[in-house]
């Protein structure tokens, strides 16, 4: 499939008035990335790397977001709206550049395949003109039926026109298509708008595909492919889908999942085998899982880092720029911004860190915060290899504690503290001998002044 080029002709110009929303249809995200761009990567994988987006609404924003995931992009606006073959040609200029195939998809589809593509541009590959890809849903009402007859496809007929025996028809159109390069413009020109609604229908290349000769056939594809999303709720939906594959190839590539239908994935989360995930995790984008390490219930992690062997959670919060290395412990209701955690370091319980970095070994105490933020500027703070933080320590950075040192609970560190020291950052206890019982007496006359009161 190589050495065939390929156009993917993406159509997001649609409004998405069932959205209710003041951002574009295809701009929603699912698992992180929005919908057109989950297109944009499933056609680049099926090689169609040149991508020609038809846009409406929102064209900057579209354009961005395919972009973010391929770089070769032509835009074409769609300036009126007056049927699919219409959008289509739309980007005319992109198709007469001369291309092995044509591949036809539409930007609120976010479930296509790779797979589905490569088998239709495989068709191409070996004779057909026209590829459309169809699909078995279990109630065919209301969908186009793919008649067929000697294992070529002669037309689509929409529900509505269709004859008793044609609804008993189960292949349905999908709407995605893939064209001959060399045949698109001359099918797509010849489409009219004869009918009741004056528009131009791409689904009507079948039958001028065959009165002019040509190969057309319908491949069967998942149903899930062809799933579009207009409403909130179809968002969900296929969120819900995508999500089940992610979690099933996570599996599958040896990943363990205690409760897989509880922990989210992003777009590109990348987990490697022999990680253990416990329940109710979220993932958001950005983040790497290496093999052996351990994520318990309840947390969650955005554009974080998590090395060999290392145990987060439960109840933990990695935030962006979190790097955790090889056996490193992040425990419960701990939360690590911007900062590395060193190979075997322990982070054990009620802490944050921010723009930090501790050495290999340390051990931090439950309740010690990084004091990063002045209002206007962040400033790093340094834990050394072997230290050891104290219980209820505030580090005030910028601050560097050395390796090995020693600083004690309840501690406020202001100075940098020498490797091998004991730093004591706390006021001078005083002790009032009896004095707790005066306290207790005035409190308790206190409280029986104010109930006489009453």
């Amino acid at each position: 499939m190589t050495s065939r080029t390929c156009l993917s002709v993406i159509l997001a110009a649609g409004e998405g008035t069932r959205m209710k929303s003041a951002l574009p249809k295809v701009l929603h995200p699912i698992a992180g990335l929005p919908i057109v761009a989950h297109v944009a990567k499933a056609v680049h994988s099926a090689g169609g790397s040149d991508i020609a987006l038809v846009v409406g609404r929102g064209a900057d924003a579209v354009r961005d977001a395919v972009q973010s995931v391929v770089s070769h992009v032509t835009v074409h606006e769609q300036t009126e709206r007056l049927g699919t073959a219409h959008a289509v040609l739309a980007a005319r200029d992109a198709i007469a550049r001369g291309y092995d195939d044509i591949l036809v998809v539409f930007g609120d589809t976010p479930l296509i395949e790779t797979a589905a593509l490569d088998r239709a541009r495989a068709k191409l590959a070996r004779g057909a003109d026209v590829v459309v890809m169809g699909f078995r849903p279990d109630n065919p009402a209301g969908y186009g039926r793919l008649i067929e007859k000697d294992g070529k496809l002669i037309a689509i007929r929409e529900d509505k026109d269709a004859s008793d025996d044609e609804k008993k028809i189960g292949f349905c159109n999908g709407g995605l298509m893939a064209l001959r390069g060399d045949s698109a413009l001359q099918l797509l020109d010849k489409v009219t708008n004869a009918n009741a609604k004056g528009e131009y229908y791409l689904t009507d290349v079948v039958e001028i595909g065959n009165a002019l000769g040509k190969s057309v056939i319908a491949i069967d594809i998942a149903v899930d492919n062809v799933i579009g999303i207009n409403t909130r709720v179809e968002l969900a939906e296929a969120e819900a889908i995508w999500q089940n594959r992610k979690r099933r190839a996570m599996m599958l590539a040896g990943v363990s999942m205690q409760a897989p239908e509880t922990v989210f994935f992003a777009h590109d989360t990348l987990i490697e085998a022999d990680a253990m995930l416990e329940p109710h995790i979220v993932f958001g984008p950005g983040v790497s899982v290496a093999t052996g390490a351990v994520i318990h219930a309840f947390s969650h992690l955005e554009r974080a880092k998590v090395g060999p062997g290392a145990n987060v959670g439960p109840f933990a919060r990695l935030r962006p720029g979190a790097d955790l290395a090889a056996n490193a412990k992040v425990g419960n209701f701990v939360e690590v911004k911007n900062t590395r955690i060193g190979v075997g370091a322990k982070v054990s319980h009620l802490t944050y860190l921010g723009d930090a970095t501790v050495g290999a070994d340390a051990n931090i105490g439950a309740g010690t915060i990084t004091c990063n933020y002045d209002g206007y500027n962040k400033a790093l703070t340094e834990i050394g290899a072997g230290a050891f933080i104290g219980s209820n320590t505030s580090l005030v950075a910028p601050v560097s504690v050395g390796d090995n040192a020693y600083v004690a609970s309840g501690s406020v560190i202001t100075q940098n503290v020498p490797a091998d020291a004991l730093a004591f950052g706390r006021a001078h206890q005083v002790n009032k001998e009896g004095r707790a019982v005066q306290l207790r007496a005035g409190y308790a006359a206190q409280k029986k002044a104010r109930k006489a009161a009453e």
